[in-house]
Parts: C-alpha cells; structure tokens; sequence
C-alpha cells in the first residue's frame, strides 16, 4: 500500500508532537516531518517531497496564507490547515480555503476532543493526498433581479452538498444565482465555528442573500442557508411553505451535518420540486441520499471529475444511478437554473 507522505507545519513543538503521533498511528500515513516555520517547512518541502502539508496560519516570519500562496504558485501540493476557532482564526482559516487550500480542520480546544480532531484529521489528509490542486477561477456576479417571491410545495429547492474543495466550488456556484433564484439549503462538511464566517463572506460577494441556517427558517426565492458546523440541517414542509430543520444527533454517513440527511429530506417533503446538487468531496456523504432524490422525481447534478478537487462523492453517486446530469463546475450554476 502506498503511503500518504505528510509534512506538519506548526510553530508550537506540543502541536507538532500530537499531530505527528496521531497521524502516523494510520498505516496509510507517514509523518516524514515537521517544521516549526514556513522557512524551514520550504526547505524540507524540497528534500523530502511530501504529498500533503499540514499548516498552522499563526506562525512568526513568514505566516501561513503568505506561505501558502508561495507554495500554490512554486509548487502546488494538497495543504490541509489546522487552525484555532477564534473569530481570527476562522478569518484566516477562510482566507486559506479561498487561496487554495483543500480543508480546514479545528485545533482541539481540549485534551478529551483531540482524538476525535486526530481521527478527522487521519481522514481529509489520506483524502487530500489525490486531490487536484489548482487555480480555480471565480466568475462574475450574474445579472439579474426579480420581485422575491414566497416560495410553495410547487415550487423548486435546490439542495446542495460539499465537502473537501467545496468552499471554493460553492462561491463560484452560488456567485452565479441571480436574486431571483430558488431557494438555496446547503451542506458544507466545516467545523463548527468557521460556518458563520463562511458565509457572511459569501453574503459579502453574491447577489443572493447567505446566512448560516437558524432552526425554522423559512426558505425562499433568493435566499442561501448553510447548515452550522457540528449541526444537521432538514427541509420541512409547513403548510404552504418549506422550513428548514437544524438540530443535533449521531453522526450520519461519518458527518454532522450530513448532506444524505439533507437531500433525504428533500426527497420526502419536496420530490420532484426539488434539484439536488453534490460538489466535490471525499467519501460517500450524499450518494445515497441523492439517489433517494431522484427516485422521488428530482432533477440531479454531479460535479464533473476534471474540476472536482477530490471526485470521491460525485464518483459514488454516478456509480449508484444517482444523477441525472455531470456538469464542469463553470456549468453547475446555469444548470441548476434552467433545471429549476
């Protein structure tokens, strides 16, 4: 079996301790080594040639976005960032994802989760060792403005679900939503903490309005709901309108949220009014729960493999029957839109 060969990045000795231990712990991992700066983390990167870089972005000299994109640029690799939750963090954690890194993974804030964050972490980097890494561009806001409408059983949703590369991937699709598009419920895999920022940001550049999914929020023409970190995210039915659900839970298909529960919700409460939508991602989350869509009457879509950064999702989907249609991701936009 090949080996993801990794390179930890982090300025406290106690960090690059525990992540060097947990990680190596995995047979398909081998730690090669660990840097305590971004100078000294350039010069092992041209030694030993790893396939994945963990990266702290709180670092003296050089920090981690500026090293980041000096690596993207000279010699792009696969680079998960491990960041804290501070509103800071989860600034420069977004600024990370945006300049092109793969994933974004929470520093443990206490002994008793850090094997969870480690057991996480083991994952997205065996996942982000075959991820392709490489400028994406964004498009121009679409054009476009309409009466916002309130939105019935009859008329569409539109379910999306991501994970690794996703953040990058949902701005271009949702960059491309005029204000008069269907309503939008979203799955991101992202730690708690970082979905708020997320997407204020995206509020910031789309025309359609973004916000992090409240428990009962009604969704309408317009308007983007994205399911909070840590936290599952349902569509309802109430009476003449469509709710979304927010609550806690076991993890499903290794998530929470999980894009299957989601886009199982939509099968069940809005059918063939709905289009379900699975973006690039390691895994399995949202196969089975597309195809539930789609024998219910959906329109579906899958991201195509030559812009997926990991095709992991949309592969087991298409596999399974799931989807309708396989879209570049410049295309997913104009798609969701003549569909809905």
């Amino acid at each position: 079996m090949t080996r993801a060969k990794v390179l930890v990045v982090d300025d406290s000795a106690v960090v690059r301790e525990i992540l060097t231990r947990g990680l190596s712990v995995d047979p398909g991992i081998e730690v090669i080594g660990a840097a305590p700066d971004a100078y000294a983390a350039w010069a092992m990167i041209s030694r030993l040639r790893p396939d994945v870089i963990t990266l702290d972005l709180e670092m003296p000299g050089m920090d981690g976005i500026a090293f980041l994109k000096k690596l993207l640029r000279d010699r792009p690799l696969p680079v998960v960032v491990v960041s804290s939750l501070t509103p800071s963090g989860s600034d420069l954690a977004l600024e990370a994802l945006e300049a092109g890194a793969v994933e974004v993974v929470a520093k443990p804030r206490f002994a008793t989760t850090a094997a969870r964050t480690i057991s996480a972490l083991v994952a997205i980097v065996k996942g982000a060792a075959g991820a392709q890494v490489a400028p994406r561009g964004i498009p121009l806001r679409a054009p476009g403005a309409g009466p916002r409408r309130s939105v019935g059983p009859s008329q569409k949703v539109v379910v999306i679900g991501a994970s690794t590369g996703g953040t990058q991937a949902l701005q271009q699709v949702l960059m491309g939503m005029p204000k008069w598009a269907p309503g939008i419920a979203v799955v991101q895999h992202m730690p708690e903490g970082f979905t708020r920022s997320f997407a204020e940001r995206l509020d910031d550049l789309c025309e359609v309005d973004v916000k992090e999914a409240e428990d009962q929020d009604v969704l309408e023409p317009g308007t983007v709901l994205i399911a909070p970190g840590d936290r599952h995210l349902l569509l309802r039915r109430s009476g003449s309108r469509y709710r979304m659900e927010v609550k806690g839970g076991p993890l499903v298909s290794g998530h929470r949220p999980s894009v299957d529960l989601l886009f199982k919700s939509a099968a069940r409460h809005a059918g063939r009014n709905a289009v379900g939508v699975l973006l690039t991602g390691m895994g399995k989350d949202g196969a089975r729960g597309l195809l539930e869509m789609r024998s219910a009457g959906a329109a579906t879509i899958a991201q195509d493999e030559s812009t997926c950064v990991v095709f992991g999702m949309p592969r087991e989907a298409i596999a399974l029957g799931a989807v309708d249609r396989i879209a570049a991701l410049p295309r997913i936009a104009e798609s969701i839109l003549n569909l809905a």
